[in-house]
């Protein structure tokens, strides 16, 4: 389908590209580096504390910004400019980590949060070229070839990070930990070169004439008070917002909290980074068979299922003693982490007015960064609250061991009610009411 579209190509290998830090840095050797090396000695529950408020922060902050970027981007076709700008932040905070020294985690936490910014913010622009390069027929497939390719691309990457951990001297290297701080450079390398394939191959959206009209900016600022009225009429996008605002909020604490969860309940790190490969390899092929099962079973049904899967997951997390139960569940989400997110997003094109894509995307991703702000200090908070209610007085180091684990398994227990109120909520959405809302929008 997409052989001869080199824009839809363009636009899949920034996933490629940028999911070398969703996956090298966010969910697989940042956390385990924040603990062994940036936090070396601290309580296993702080850090985790820790790590949840700096991924909780960035999204804090990209929240705040995604709508009104967005609006400007819109009104002066800035799409790609903005995108521009969040990408190549995040690929030179990705290089600074390189630079941090061991025991300083609050410049890790810094840097790690303007990275996670980049990260975030460009995904606010790259999402927002969706329906320039799709129409109704392939937006499921083509949204789901870009989380594919990120899968794939982020997985080759993150395959060779691991050999450089695991043999180091292979590459000239001291040791594992030297061969992490270089691995961030190789995310930024990576990120940084593909981005640039974005930039040549897809074309800015352009507006009509009647849209341009004076200062961007002043016109941006303008629309989005406009869209904040609008959006009243819009009952349906709103609903499936607050629905994709839970279930993202469990998907997205559970990709970056996982290697963390399964370090304080014991696992080796060796283990967590062979099951995060797994979904990488894992989720390549299941985020196409995802975007296939949308288009044929229904993308509402597909979500559905995807977020039922999760929830038996987590429920599958909570109680899991052995590795091989840690690899069936890495497994179990590679075949759904990519299809929920892809669906979801091509879900979301079918609700908006087109010609406001880049502003709605912005609300799309601000609902999603604030659910985020939730879901890691959710788990924080309950790992310590927990903690400090189990914990007897002058416990012994096995008694302190213990209590932690268990703490560690509360946590990742509370983001099961995300799940579940995210799938009532969407039970409710009725899309084809909101693709009328949609056009009467687009036509008045």
């Amino acid at each position: 389908m997409f052989k001869h579209n080199k824009a839809v190509w363009g636009w899949a290998l920034y996933d490629w590209g940028n999911s070398a830090f969703a996956t090298t840095v966010m969910a697989g050797f940042f956390p385990i580096f924040f603990k062994q090396y940036w936090s070396s000695g601290a309580d296993v529950n702080m850090s985790t504390a820790q790590l949840g408020l700096a991924n909780s922060v960035a999204s804090l902050l990209v929240a705040l910004m995604a709508p009104v970027l967005g609006a400007i981007a819109d009104r002066g076709s800035y799409k790609k400019r903005f995108m521009t700008l969040f990408a190549y932040l995040g690929v030179l905070m990705t290089a600074c980590l390189f630079l941090v020294e061991q025991g300083n985690w609050l410049m890790a936490v810094l840097v790690y949060t303007l990275g996670t910014i980049g990260f975030s913010g460009a995904n606010v622009f790259y999402d927002s070229l969706l329906p320039s390069l799709s129409n109704e027929e392939t937006v499921d497939s083509v949204s789901s070839l870009g989380y594919a390719m990120g899968y794939l691309g982020g997985g080759i990457l993150f395959l060779l990070n691991v050999v450089m951990t695991l043999n180091p001297s292979w590459f000239g290297l001291a040791d594992a930990a030297e061969a992490v701080r270089w691995s961030f450079l190789t995310v930024a390398l990576w990120w940084g070169c593909f981005t640039l394939l974005t930039l040549f191959w897809v074309p800015e959206p352009q507006l009509a004439r009647d849209h341009v009209r004076g200062n961007s900016i002043a016109e941006g600022l303008a629309q989005l008070r406009r869209t904040f009225k609008e959006m009243r009429h819009l009952k349906t996008l709103m609903l499936f917002l607050f629905a994709y605002w839970f279930y993202m909020d469990g998907v997205d604490t559970i990709v970056r909290m996982a290697v963390d969860y399964g370090m304080s309940i014991g696992f080796a790190s060796t283990d967590l980074i062979t099951a995060l490969l797994l979904v990488q390899f894992v989720g390549f092929p299941a985020a196409l068979i995802f975007g296939r099962l949308g288009e044929k079973w229904g993308v509402k049904r597909s979500i559905f299922l995807a977020i039922g899967i999760y929830m038996l997951a987590t429920i599958g997390g909570m109680q899991m003693t052995q590795k091989y139960e840690f690899y069936l569940l890495a497994a179990v989400i590679g075949l759904v982490q990519g299809g929920i997110q892809a669906l979801s997003r091509s879900y979301y094109s079918r609700l908006i007015p087109p010609n406001q894509a880049a502003e709605y995307y912005g609300f799309f991703n601000m609902l999603g960064k604030f659910a985020v702000i939730l879901g890691p200090v959710l788990m924080g908070g309950v790992a310590l609250l927990a903690r400090n209610w189990l914990m007897p007085e002058a416990p012994s180091e096995a008694e302190i061991q213990m209590v932690g684990q268990l703490a560690a398994r509360w946590s990742i227990g509370s983001i099961l009610i995300l799940f579940l109120i995210g799938g009532i909520l969407l039970y409710f959405v009725d899309d084809e009411k909101g693709r009328e809302e949609a056009r009467y929008l687009a036509e008045h």
